[in-house]
């Protein structure tokens, strides 16, 4: 019997996940933790994530955030699809969300073709990544469509990544691919893992 393939990690994960009870709670730990490491201070455009169905929720973190960004200096960046790509939008307040479809709250329509809230992945200081399964060392397993591998593969080589799970999303190891980007930490609600292994493709890198 061969090593658990992606598939069969994806699954065991998010039933994982879909089980996990106290999610609230385990979720404000998680972003706590996240929002005290000295890269997210430091990071002046942050791309975070609204999150759906069983995802780490990030709505509370989110609008503390928003709330003190005009303080604290901080641009809060947030995701929405378009066909096959994320596309970047300079979130300045709740009020910017609508639920669109499957009532998945992302910018409002009216406001997402402005140029003055489009933002380029180059741009960003810290992406808060959400994922059904990662590894210790950085590997992440997404819901298999590719859309933040894409996405993390035009940013900036020195943008820190950070991976958002529950721990019961931890796996041993995540099998990767030439097109995987991995982690530079992953969050749990019971640790930091600072993450070393894993391939970094990255815009800027010298092997981009």
């Amino acid at each position: 019997m061969g090593p658990p393939n992606k598939d069969s990690i994806r699954r065991a994960a998010a039933a994982a996940r879909r089980a996990q009870g106290d999610k609230e709670r385990l979720s404000r730990q998680i972003t706590d933790r996240l929002q005290s490491m000295p890269q997210y201070a430091a990071a002046g455009c942050v791309l975070w994530y609204v999150h759906v169905r069983d995802e780490v929720r990030t709505e509370q973190a989110l609008q503390e955030t928003l709330r003190g960004a005009r303080q604290s200096g901080k641009r809060i960046v947030v995701p929405y699809c378009v066909g096959e790509d994320l596309h970047l939008f300079d979130l300045r307040g709740w009020d910017d969300l609508s639920p669109g479809a499957f009532g998945i709250l992302e910018p409002r329509p009216e406001s997402r073709g402005r140029a003055d809230r489009s933002v380029a992945a180059t741009e960003l200081d810290l992406i808060v990544v959400p994922g059904v399964a990662f590894d210790p060392d950085g590997g992440r397993l997404g819901h298999g469509r590719g859309f933040y591998d894409r996405l993390l593969a035009g940013v900036r080589a020195e943008t820190v990544l950070v991976g958002v799970a529950f721990e019961c999303q931890i796996v041993p190891r995540v099998p990767l691919d030439d097109h995987d980007v991995s982690m530079d930490w992953v969050v749990t609600e019971k640790r930091l893992l600072g993450c070393q292994g894993g391939p970094r493709v990255r815009a800027g890198d010298e092997h981009w």
